[in-house]
Parts: structure tokens; C-alpha cells; sequence
């Protein structure tokens, strides 16, 4: 068995006792039943991802920023020059971007895993070098990566997370880099829903209106030069090799292998969205590791969270990816759980229920 099938088959659904008490729990505490809203959901998932209740606390958390570059750069997709990638890498190694500072807020770690960036990056403590190739072809000429390509970033993922999970992270969150990357996400995101691309293109780093819609066409050019969207029976990974990028098979292997180890992830923006699209087209159950970390402001974002059934916990119109979104949920995750954990019953505090008998 290869480690891709290998880890989809250590998926399992949540447990639905776990489910069923963490609920039976969230109504005995002291606290009108339903008050936290969406988040008493969020602690009912994560006890039926750990199968007990109260499931473990989600932390520490590490952040993993998967970086690539992309050949559809060449069509004019963004303003920014494809060079940035490399230099936003060497920017996060020194603790310079905005996941640094959130990561830091939060009490989170950082790595980042070169999985397809076109340069060579000098060695670091927090680089992990896996690269697959040095960045993808052009998606509207031909295949963005080879099948070849696509298993061993998905491959990659995978060990990034059983590798954080065993230095032990108990809550994973993603991250990305790479120029161009929201174009490839527009294309898997209409390839896995079936949306028009004018309905999941969104501006990226901030495109003009002439630019954005040269963008939309060419993730229609990009969609239908590959026969996408293909219809039930897709072949997942062959999705992911016409139209994604190295980082969003990374991410997707990386939403798998946390997903098999039963350890929490909290997906970032449209790039993550785009990932866990494919991670869910490959073992529905993987879904069940998932929290929505925000809302973007790309409309695919919307899209692909809406299409796996996720509520995003904040939504601030956010566009910048690296994880930031995912790390300012956080602590509303963390405090999901601690609820269960740390909150008295009203029987423990003596505290009467609603339906307590009145003198």
C-alpha cells in the first residue's frame, strides 16, 4: 500500500458517542444551552475527532507554511514577479510577516516547507527543504505537474504533519506562499464544486478590474484545456495535477495526515480551502479534522468552505493567506475545548438549571 492509501485508510469517521456526550456535557454546564453559539460545535467535532469527551486541549499549535511557485505566472495573472516567493520565505525564516507576529500572539510555532519554490533557499532552523520540483508547469498548456509530482507533495504533506504530530503538536494549522497561487485555487475550486470561475476568481493581491478578468478567463481557458470540471469519478489527484500547485497537494496530504492521526486542523483561506476540496474528494471523512479558521474575502473561499460544510469562526475580510486568518481562530478553538474542560456543571456548582423547582 502507498502512503497516500495508507493514511486514507487510517481516516475514520468522528465518533458519534463522543459526539453525544460532549453534547449531553455542553447542556449540563452553567450556561443557558447553545449560548457559545458555534463554538459548542466546534468542541462536539473535536471530541468526536478524539473519540472522548473532553478531547484533548488543541495545543501547541505549529503553523506550516507550504511555499511554490506556478507557470501560470507567465499569463499575466498577478502584478507581482514571481521572485517574491523566494523572498517572502527568507522573510517568514526571520521572523519578519504577519504569520510571525500572529504566531507569536498566539503561542504558536512556525516552519515553512519548500515544496516547489524556483530557487534555491539557503538552509535555516524552521526550513524544511522537501521540494518536489521548482515550481509547475503552465496549467493552460499543459498538465501544472506530473503524477509523479502530485503524489510525492501529497507525500510530503503527510510526513509534515506525522512529523509535528510526533514532536507533539496536538493542533495543526495551515499556511501558504506562492505567487499566482489564487489562480490555481480558482481552478480547483471550480473543478471540485462545479462552479463558473467567475463565481470563485477572485482579486488575489489586490488585480485591477482588467486583470481580474483576464484572470477569470484564463481559469476558464486553464479548466477547459483539462475537461474540468470531469464529473463524479474525477480522479482527485489527476484534478490536483492539471490545474493545482505543489503547495495545494502538500496541503491537501498535510489535511490527510492530520486527519489520520486525529489531530485538529485549522485551515487559513482560499489556497487551504482549495486543498481540503481535494483532501475531501479523496477520503470525505477528512473533513471531520477541519475547522474553518476564517471567512476570506475571495470568493472562492466562500465557496469551497460552504461546499465542505465548514462555518468559519471569523470573518474579517481577510486576504493575505500564510495561516494568519487560521491563527487569529485559534484561541476561540483552544477556548471551545476548554470549555468541556474547566466549566462546572450545575449540579457541581450548585448552581439550579431553568427547569429547577421554584418555592
Amino acid at each position: 500500500m502507498n502512503p497516500i492509501d495508507e493514511t486514507i485508510a487510517a481516516i475514520a469517521p468522528l465518533d458519534e458517542a463522543a459526539m453525544r456526550d460532549a453534547r449531553d456535557h455542553q447542556a449540563r454546564l452553567t450556561k443557558p444551552p447553545g449560548s457559545l453559539g458555534v463554538l459548542e460545535e466546534v468542541s462536539i467535532r473535536l471530541a468526536g475527532l478524539a473519540g472522548h469527551c473532553p478531547p484533548p486541549p488543541p495545543e501547541p499549535a505549529a503553523v506550516a507554511v507550504f511555499a511554490a511557485d506556478h507557470g501560470v505566472h507567465a499569463q499575466g495573472v498577478t502584478p507581482w514577479p514571481r521572485e517574491v516567493t523566494a523572498q517572502m520565505v527568507a522573510n517568514f525564516l526571520a521572523g519578519g510577516a504577519v504569520v510571525n507576529a500572529f504566531a507569536a500572539q498566539v503561542g504558536a510555532t512556525v516552519s515553512v516547507v519548500d515544496v516547489g519554490v524556483a530557487a534555491d533557499l539557503e538552509p535555516a532552523p524552521a526550513l524544511l527543504r522537501r521540494k518536489i520540483a521548482p515550481g509547475t508547469a503552465d496549467m493552460t498548456v499543459g498538465p501544472a505537474m506530473t503524477m509523479d509530482e502530485v503524489r510525492g507533495a501529497v507525500g510530503v504533506g503527510i510526513d509534515v504533519a506525522r512529523g509535528l504530530v510526533s514532536d507533539g503538536y496536538r493542533c495543526l494549522i495551515t499556511g501558504d506562499m506562492g505567487i499566482a497561487n489564487t489562480t490555481a485555487s480558482a481552478a480547483l475550486i471550480a473543478a471540485f464544486t462545479g462552479l463558473p470561475p467567475d463565481r470563485v476568481t477572485g482579486r488575489g493581491t489586490g488585480v485591477d478590474d482588467a486583470v481580474h478578468a483576464h484572470k477569470v478567463e484564463i481559469v476558464r481557458t486553464a479548466l477547459a484545456r483539462h475537461g474540468l470540471p470531469a464529473g463524479e469519478g474525477a480522479d482527485p489527484l489527476e484534478v490536483l495535477a492539471a490545474v493545482g500547485g505543489l503547495e495545494h497537494a502538500a496541503l491537501a496530504g498535510f489535511v490527510l495526515g492530520a486527519a489520520a492521526l486525529r489531530v485538529p486542523v485549522v485551515l487559513d483561506g482560499v489556497i487551504a480551502g482549495a486543498a481540503a476540496l481535494a483532501a475531501a474528494a479523496l477520503c470525505p471523512d477528512a473533513v471531520g479534522a477541519c475547522v474553518a479558521g476564517h471567512r476570506s474575502a475571495e470568493p472562492g473561499h466562500g465557496a469551497a468552505i460552504t461546499s465542505l460544510g465548514l462555518r468559519p469562526l471569523v470573518d474579517l475580510e481577510l486576504r493575505l493567506g500564510e495561516g494568519t486568518g487560521a491563527l487569529l481562530a485559534l484561541p476561540l478553538v483552544q477556548g471551545a475545548v476548554r470549555v468541556l474542560h474547566e466549566v462546572a456543571t450545575f449540579d457541581s456548582a450548585g448552581v439550579s438549571g431553568k427547569d429547577a423547582e421554584r418555592p
